[in-house]
């Protein structure tokens, strides 16, 4: 696809992070936004001039001139808006997860197989400095073989909007499931889970689950490595943590135990003991177009008291990442990355995982759809 690409962004709270990303990006022209509330939709529109303005999400699939859509909605909304925009032509990249069932999941994949159009799941991690920074290292040889990998993210979702007491913690597990396989380029064949603990009864009730914490083992395909993972929401004294370790024959990252400190490499040495020193991760807006490298920064947070930022350092960077990959894909016509199977394979994970944990951790197979072309 030439040209610009014209985006319309629907849902303007985190979303709207991403309003000045697409602005400044050479390949993209942001057409159209959409919010239910029209007070704050005009009020994010004319900060950002955005003249095009919809309180109706078909509305905004009856514009022929939107190219793509930028779901950034409540969870529930983001498999039927997906199907949705596919239905009526528009490509569509949504904020993470790409469902809550692996029957949603199962047709946005068919759905995008059938009409060629492209799906990218927003996942922040895999463009976030630390993940790059790692990749980087791994590419290099810096690392040697990959024996293990393992991820943590709890956090306290006491604050946020209601809907999050219904969420269940491995069905939002993306941030921890993608980086363990997006770095060896994995997916998963097989998980897994046990739960811990107990949540109060209002969560347990509104959610459907008791467990306070699931832990889950990722089998990858095609490799003899295995990945942990674990997930909390509610109820777990524990400072924010979205965490990547990384455990190879030469060196091995570890996350930082508390936000904002330095993490930490080992040094594997053949006759003496491992080496720990601290690092410091570098920036990569390098690797963007000039015009949005910025955007890397905390200094460009749009919303900086936005709890997702609060909680979520920033993202690592990623906001401009994720939009240039997926723009770059429209122009190159080739698959984003995350592509619609890839982000099955990561949300199914943790679907997967809940499954497991109510069957005793009992060993749940990924659904053949998540597994590539030969395995459907």
């Amino acid at each position: 696809m030439a040209g610009l690409n014209n985006v319309a962004m629907v849902g303007l709270g985190f979303g709207s992070e991403f309003i000045p990303i697409y602005q400044a990006h050479e390949g993209t022209n942001v057409l159209a936004a959409c919010r239910r509330n029209a007070t704050e939709l005009n009020k994010v529109c004319d900060e950002f001039g955005i003249e095009r303005r919809y309180t109706n999400y078909d509305d905004v699939l009856a514009d022929p001139e939107v190219d793509f859509v930028h779901i950034n909605s409540p969870i529930v909304d983001h498999a039927w808006m997906s199907l949705r925009a596919l239905d009526t032509g528009k490509h569509v990249i949504c904020t993470v997860p790409m469902a809550t069932s692996i029957e949603e999941c199962r047709q946005i994949v068919k759905k995008v197989n059938e009409t060629g159009l492209k799906y990218m799941m927003a996942e922040t991690v895999v463009y976030s400095r630390e993940f790059l920074f790692i990749k980087q290292l791994y590419e290099a040889g810096e690392l040697g073989v990959i024996q293990h990998l393992a991820a943590s993210h709890p956090q306290d979702m006491d604050g946020w909007p209601e809907y999050w007491k219904e969420m269940i913690p491995m069905h939002y597990a993306t941030h921890v499931v993608s980086p363990c396989l997006g770095l060896i380029d994995g997916l998963a064949e097989s998980v897994s889970c046990f739960g811990s603990g107990k949540v109060r009864d209002e969560i347990a009730q509104k959610s459907g689950s008791r467990f306070a914490v699931q832990s889950c083992h990722i089998k990858v395909q095609h490799s003899d490595v295995v990945a942990h993972v674990w997930r909390s929401l509610y109820d777990v004294a524990r400072q924010y943590r979205e965490s990547f370790d990384v455990y190879g024959t030469k060196k091995s990252f570890e996350w930082t135990l508390i936000e904002n400190e330095p993490h930490v490499i080992h040094t594997a040495k053949k006759s003496e003991p491992e080496i720990p020193a601290r690092v410091e991760v570098p920036d990569f807006a390098h690797l963007l177009p000039e015009s949005i490298r910025r955007f890397t920064m905390p200094a460009e947070i749009h919303d900086a008291d936005h709890l997702s930022f609060i909680q979520g350092g920033g993202h690592g960077g990623s906001h401009p990442h994720i939009v240039n990959e997926f723009v770059s894909a429209l122009q190159q016509g080739r698959d984003p990355w995350p592509n619609a199977v890839i982000s099955a394979n990561w949300t199914c994970v943790g679907i997967c995982a809940h499954e497991s944990a109510m069957k005793g951790g009992e060993v749940v197979r990924l659904p053949d759809f998540t597994l590539g072309p030969s395995e459907q």
